[in-house]
């Protein structure tokens, strides 16, 4: 499951306090993501994308993130993750098992700006399962309806370690089989869980 790769087109900041369609912060699922690099907490928006945000919980809560990695790193794009084990790096480079794709939210609003986290897909738009990503620059093509009509499907952002997001998108890249984009070294996520509410 990989992203297109498209150029990043503007630079916008964050507002922390306010949650996208005013609610609060605090009223918010927020996840713990552990990687080898740091920890990052993202904050998730059900009441903008709940398909999308129960779907990742889902996977949260199944623990099916231990042990995966961020296979994909574009330090001018995003970098992604989720979707393969560490085994990734010894030639298993099958997806891990996952439920049948969610519908697509990319109507919601929420924009693919530096630090919003979404769902990889397909060409398919209904085709996102365990995969995401995290925006580390604006990138306003990925908005609904971007180059393919349909955009991709932000359901939350960062709201501590973009120091951490930042330490992963500058890791030395390769190619590793058909893919390109690949850390040399492995960045291991270790787990994600639930933290506060």
């Amino acid at each position: 499951m990989l992203l297109k790769k498209i150029p990043a087109i503007c630079a916008l900041a964050f507002g922390l306090a306010v949650a996208p369609g005013g609610a609060s912060a605090a009223s918010n699922p927020q996840v713990l993501i552990k990687t080898s690099e740091g920890e990052i907490v993202v904050e998730l928006y059900p009441d903008k994308a709940p398909k999308s945000v129960a779907n990742f919980l889902q996977y949260v809560d199944d623990d099916h993130y231990a042990g995966t990695v961020f296979h994909r790193v574009i330090s001018g794009f995003m970098i992604q993750g989720g979707g393969f084990g560490q085994d990734f790096y010894e030639g298993n480079l099958q997806t891990r098992k996952t439920r049948a794709p969610i519908e697509i939210e990319s109507k919601n609003g929420l924009k693919n700006d530096r630090g919003a986290i979404a769902m990889a897909r397909t060409g398919d738009p209904n085709s996102a399962t365990a995969q995401f990503y995290i925006n580390v620059v604006d990138n306003a093509s990925l908005n609904y309806p971007g180059h393919d009509g349909y955009g991709y499907t932000v359901f939350g952002k960062v709201v501590e370690g973009m120091d951490v997001v930042d330490r992963i998108r500058h890791v030395p890249t390769g190619s590793m089989g058909p893919f390109q984009d690949v850390p040399r070294t492995p960045v291991l996520i270790e787990s994600v869980r639930r933290v506060g509410n």
